[in-house]
């Protein structure tokens, strides 16, 4: 094992290994109630993301900060969201979710929206909370398109202004192209089907409402077969990109992840059916990069068996690095409870 890479001690349940059955049945699972208080934060462009903090929050002005990054089209109403929010919460977390532009319960105001590699409003927020708990370890974690944009973040964070202590990736998907080409084949089909069904109603009113500055008719929106057609009509041209080749080439975090030495935890499973096969091996790891791989566990599935019942391995493993965090870079923080 090449140093910066280890095995993930994740165990798929017999009869469950499958890649397909890992990614769609956390949404068979049922996820936690959480109390919500939301937040609009605006931003410098007079854009708005709309914030989801769990409540209560914790009174201790050290008490660590837990900001999610949520996947293509998630929520706080992703299952994996209420799951990791639930349990950095009971580990004594300020936690919320950021939702990316148009993402939350109101449509963004600006025409654009948001990308895989689009990290400045992620730094924004960052940058507040900075100063809003100043006392407060901040630690930010990624789902799948939202582990890409923050592991680019602080390799572009070149004053540190963010000022994260530690990140943790969950299926990042590194290589763009590869990832848009691999959803294109096979059973993975259905996965961009779903996706670009919520893509298109998102934004088809606001293009027919002449509200984008796009050479895009409704009808031809609708005729959009891939995520790489997509990228190229809509994602590209909206946010300063020659087209998806160009995008994917400059928004993927692959070629960033040499840079990294802020403390940072990717977790990655080799069958995940979003991923080419062996996205990571001609890749460079920085010195702060622990790669963690699984052989199954699907797109952020990761079931597992556990005291004869199925659960989530997600949030104990993040639970466990919030730990060995919270023992190593800020020891003034109220204790953590050890994950069960």
């Amino acid at each position: 094992m090449m140093p910066g890479r280890h095995p993930a001690s994740f165990q798929a349940p017999p009869g469950l290994a499958n890649r397909h059955v890992q990614t769609l049945l956390p949404r068979l699972l049922g996820c936690p109630s959480l109390e919500l208080v939301r937040e609009e934060l605006p931003l410098p462009d007079g854009d708005v993301v709309e914030l989801a903090w769990v409540a209560p929050a914790p009174t201790a002005a050290s008490a660590p900060v837990f900001v999610l990054f949520h996947g293509l089209e998630g929520s706080v109403d992703s299952p994996y969201a209420r799951h990791l929010l639930e349990a950095a919460h009971r580990q004594g977390c300020r936690a919320l979710v950021m939702h990316f532009r148009g993402c939350g319960r109101r449509p963004n105001r600006r025409p654009r929206a948001y990308h895989s590699g689009d990290t400045a409003d992620a730094h924004w927020l960052l940058t507040r909370l900075a100063r809003r708990y100043p006392r407060a370890p901040r630690v930010a974690c990624g789902v799948s398109l939202g582990a890409n944009m923050l592991l680019k973040l602080p390799a572009e964070d070149a004053d540190e202004a963010a000022g994260l202590v530690g990140a943790i990736a969950i299926a990042p998907p590194v290589d763009l192209a590869g990832c848009a080409d691999t959803l294109n084949r096979g059973f993975a089909r259905l996965y961009q089907r779903h996706l670009l069904a919520s893509l298109k109603a998102k934004m088809a009113p606001r293009l027919a409402a002449g509200e984008l500055p796009l050479a895009l008719s409704p009808a031809a929106l609708s005729g959009l077969a891939t995520l790489r057609d997509y990228d190229d009509a809509v994602t590209a041209p909206l946010h300063g990109f020659a087209d998806a080749a160009d995008y994917y080439r400059r928004a993927s975090a692959g070629p960033r992840l040499a840079e990294l030495d802020l403390p940072t935890l990717i977790l990655h499973a080799e069958d995940d059916p979003f991923m080419p096969p062996g996205m990571y091996d001609a890749l460079s790891l920085g010195p702060g990069v622990r790669l963690e791989t699984a052989p199954h566990g699907g797109h952020v599935g990761f079931v597992e068996g556990r005291r004869g019942r199925l659960g989530h391995w997600l949030p104990r493993r993040v639970v466990q690095q919030l730990d060995a965090w919270r023992t190593s870079l800020w020891p003034t923080s109220p204790r953590l409870a050890s994950p069960d």
